[in-house]
């Protein structure tokens, strides 16, 4: 897929802008704090309601700006016609529109697939397991059409579990026995769909870190699904009252997933390097975007924040030659065109404090 057209109102530093984009690389360069990294922003917000930035959703509506807007046309490589897509905010609710229409934000989701590499992406290696459950279920997202019903179906028992929790109900059957239930029926099917997408990637996923890390030699996966395997998880959370009631949570389920990546020569993340890091946390990208092209015919939009502060020359050019020869839209950042893409075919956009000026 790609983006024809983005238009971003409102976001952080960008009052007005309108971009007609390259189907191939786009590169923004510009100095720190200009806005680059929020035109990737706009494109990642589309595809999954929330920023890869740390910091409160309300400091993503420029200061004074009554809402952010967001506007984009979509091309798929398997349809002719091109898909309107927006996505509001004011105040603290997100509005979708597809095609001039109200529509719910997971079908907003389903329709417009980015990924992103930038300087926080090392978290996928290194960081808690949050971040690695939203990998894998932006993954699972696009696979499994009952996922998102699923996963709020879960969200909602677990929710009202640690409600009762808080509130220092009894820790009896007909109170919590329900929630519980419920809690565990949807757990098994979310495990069954994270399980299979593991599945899929790890091919995808080793021949990534063959390309990029040929020296830490073969690849191991592990999934760990939140609680034990040899118990229903509503027996083992009827177990835990107590101990979840003292601590104000639920300590076993789906939310308490994660899934860790080691290397023959490096079994422990300790054992690599930043920069190991960030090539490795760079393979896990590349190979959800490949897996995901696998599955639905078409790369997602790629975007590369800082490239060139991330990645020597040689993986730079690497790693666009491989976007390029799949025919995915890419858009990169940068303070200045990186010399490892000097001389490839690229629109250019200059940006200055929140303006855009193409350049090539």
């Amino acid at each position: 897929m790609r983006l024809e057209q983005l238009r971003i109102r409102g976001l952080r530093c960008l009052t007005d802008v309108n971009l007609a984009l390259d189907p191939a690389l786009n590169v923004f360069v510009g100095d720190n704090g200009a806005g680059k990294t929020s035109v990737l922003e706009a494109a990642f917000l589309l595809s999954h309601a929330r920023s890869f930035r740390p910091g409160a959703r309300e400091a993503l509506v420029q200061r004074g700006a009554a809402q952010l807007v967001l506007f984009a046309e979509v091309h798929h490589r398997t349809g002719s016609n091109v898909e309107r897509l927006g996505l509001g905010r004011s105040g603290a609710r997100w509005e979708a529109r597809i095609d001039g229409e109200p529509a719910p934000i997971g079908q907003l989701v389903q329709a417009c697939a980015v990924v992103c590499f930038e300087p926080g992406s090392h978290a996928l290696i290194a960081g808690a397991a949050e971040e690695r459950r939203r990998y894998l279920d932006w993954g699972v997202f696009h696979v499994e059409h009952d996922f998102l019903p699923l996963w709020r179906r879960c969200q909602r028992a677990l929710k009202q579990r640690n409600s009762l929790l808080r509130g220092g109900a009894a820790p009896t059957d007909d109170v919590f026995a329900p929630w519980e239930w419920e809690l565990s029926q949807a757990a098994e099917l979310i495990d069954l769909q994270r399980r299979a997408y593991i599945d899929r990637l790890r091919p995808c996923l080793e021949a990534s870190v063959a390309a990029l890390l040929p020296e830490l030699g073969p690849l191991t996966l592990r999934y760990r699904r939140g609680w034990s395997e040899e118990l229903p998880l509503a027996e083992q959370l009827a177990a835990q009252r107590g101990r979840d009631s003292a601590r104000g949570h639920t300590s076993l389920g789906p939310h308490r997933a994660d899934w860790i990546a080691s290397f023959e020569q490096a079994p422990m993340r300790e054992h690599l390097s930043r920069g190991q890091e960030k090539l490795a946390a760079l393979a896990c990208v590349m190979a959800q975007a490949a897996l995901y092209a696998q599955q639905r015919g078409e790369w997602p939009v790629v975007c590369l924040d800082d490239l060139a502060s991330e990645l020597d020359q040689g993986h730079q050019a690497a790693v666009v030659s491989v976007l390029q020869e799949a025919h995915a839209q890419i858009l990169l950042t940068g303070t200045e065109l990186p010399l490892a893409l000097q001389g490839v075919s690229a629109r250019v956009f200059h940006v200055e404090q929140g303006q855009m000026a193409r350049l090539l």
